[in-house]
């Protein structure tokens, strides 16, 4: 690995590395067209062009998140304040008291842990048009250990008050999350994957924060994912209808404001898997389980699939996402253990 200070293509996973450092299965698939870590920039500059309140900033990872393509095109409406997340955040905040939309853009676990305090104090709290983007959530960093997984932030940023968290799911919802934040009332945490998401939707789809979309349609059991984990839901839905057993599958792209208005539906089905690649703890199950109690469903059948509470260990994230089950054939398997079902 190159020893200068940009390793945004080493982040990306395209940069010329040992084998060592690569599992076939991390690197390999859609273009850099398709995915959501390099549409960001790309789509903003094309909203800005017509928006003339739109401004990006960065943590010195411009390339890594592709808001130097913003800046390219915007250069006086583009920040990079260097590795100094919180201070971005407030900056951000200033610039959208003073009649900007603010897009904040790092890592998501300096985003969402380090920024915490200025996401909820000076962007939540005072309602400001800011939009904290955290990109390579959950163990999508591999290699880099705990100090990069960021498997608490939906539970952090979910309990804090006035804020709309959002999981974008490929390239074209989150073009559809973008557009949607600039007529969106306060501020906003989009949480993104690490730039390698398969493509869910052929178009941009509508979209409606705190409405679900749903994509498939079964009796047996309502599997509900949000973002990196939607694809290989559906993929896990394909496999169990061949072995009879047929799964709803929802996108429940918004963590807050919850979606109360397709509880009953998903509940109906009797069984219900969420799936995340987030902590158990807090996060989309979590949410789940508070609103079918809150909603007199407890009587729903609920598994919480996800991270258990554990620090992940080191490796390449396909490799990761497999040992937690949380590629389609795991999840596959999972459904079949919470519905009793043995594997032929």
């Amino acid at each position: 690995m190159s020893q200068s200070q940009d390793q945004s293509e080493f982040f990306r996973g395209t940069a010329n590395v040992g084998t060592e450092f690569k599992d076939g299965r991390s690197v390999d698939g859609s273009s850099t067209k398709a995915i959501p870590a390099f549409v960001f920039g790309e789509e903003l500059a094309d909203l800005a062009d017509q928006d003339e309140r739109i401004v990006v900033l960065t943590a010195d990872l411009a390339k890594a998140n592709r808001s130097s393509d913003f800046a390219e095109r915007h250069p006086d409406r583009f920040f990079n304040t260097g590795i100094a997340e919180k201070n971005m955040i407030s900056i951000a905040a200033g610039l959208a008291a003073s009649g900007r939309i603010s897009f904040a853009a790092t890592f998501s676990a300096f985003a969402a842990l380090l920024g915490c305090e200025q996401i909820r104090t000076d962007c939540a709290y005072p309602h400001l048009p800011v939009r904290v983007v955290g990109h390579h959530s959950g163990i999508s960093m591999g290699f880099y250990g705990t100090s990069h997984h960021s498997l608490e932030d939906i539970g952090i940023m979910r309990t804090i008050a006035d804020l709309t968290v959002v999981c974008a799911t490929d390239a074209n919802h989150l073009r559809a999350i973008l557009r949607e934040s600039l007529t969106h009332d306060g501020a906003m945490y989009i949480r993104l994957g690490r730039g390698r998401d398969p493509e869910v939707y052929e178009e941009v789809p509508k979209l409606t924060f705190g409405k679900s979309i749903k994509l498939r349609s079964g009796s047996d059991l309502a599997i509900v994912a949000t973002g990196s984990e939607v694809y290989p839901s559906l993929e896990a839905a394909t496999q169990l209808a061949s072995s009879g057993i047929h799964a709803s599958v929802y996108d429940f792209h918004t963590l807050k404001p919850f979606d109360f208005d397709a509880l009953s539906e998903i509940a109906s089905h009797g069984n219900i898997l969420t799936v995340e690649e987030h902590n158990r703890t807090n996060g989309l199950g979590t949410a789940f389980a508070e609103a079918l109690m809150d909603g007199g469903l407890g009587h729903t059948r609920l598994y919480r699939h996800g991270i258990p509470d554990v620090h992940v260990p080191v490796g390449p994230p396909a490799s990761l996402y497999a040992h937690y089950r949380l590629d389609s054939a795991g999840i596959f398997e999972v459904a079949q253990e919470f519905l009793g079902v043995k594997s032929k």
